[in-house]
């Protein structure tokens, strides 16, 4: 759940937060908070039919097909 108290889209909201643990003994610089993008496919358990499209060329751009499994990636300079 999200800090609102309503479960967000999985197909919208990819990007989650985890905090590590932090020892008071570890001699590098700690990362508090780390993130890492969880793909729409783990949530759709098999394809319904007469899903929407992508047209072919944007297809080709993102990657998939049907919109609802597309995830964008963002390199190291667009974050």
């Amino acid at each position: 759940m999200s800090k609102t108290g309503k479960i967000p889209n999985p197909y919208v909201h990819q990007t989650r937060v985890w905090h590590p643990y932090v020892s008071p003994n570890d001699p590098c610089p700690p990362q508090r908070t780390k993130t890492y993008i969880v793909p729409p496919s783990e949530y759709l358990g098999f394809q319904p039919p007469n899903l929407p499209q992508f047209s072919p060329s944007e297809a080709l751009r993102r990657g998939t097909l049907w919109p609802i499994l597309y995830s964008p990636y963002k390199g190291k300079g667009e974050r």
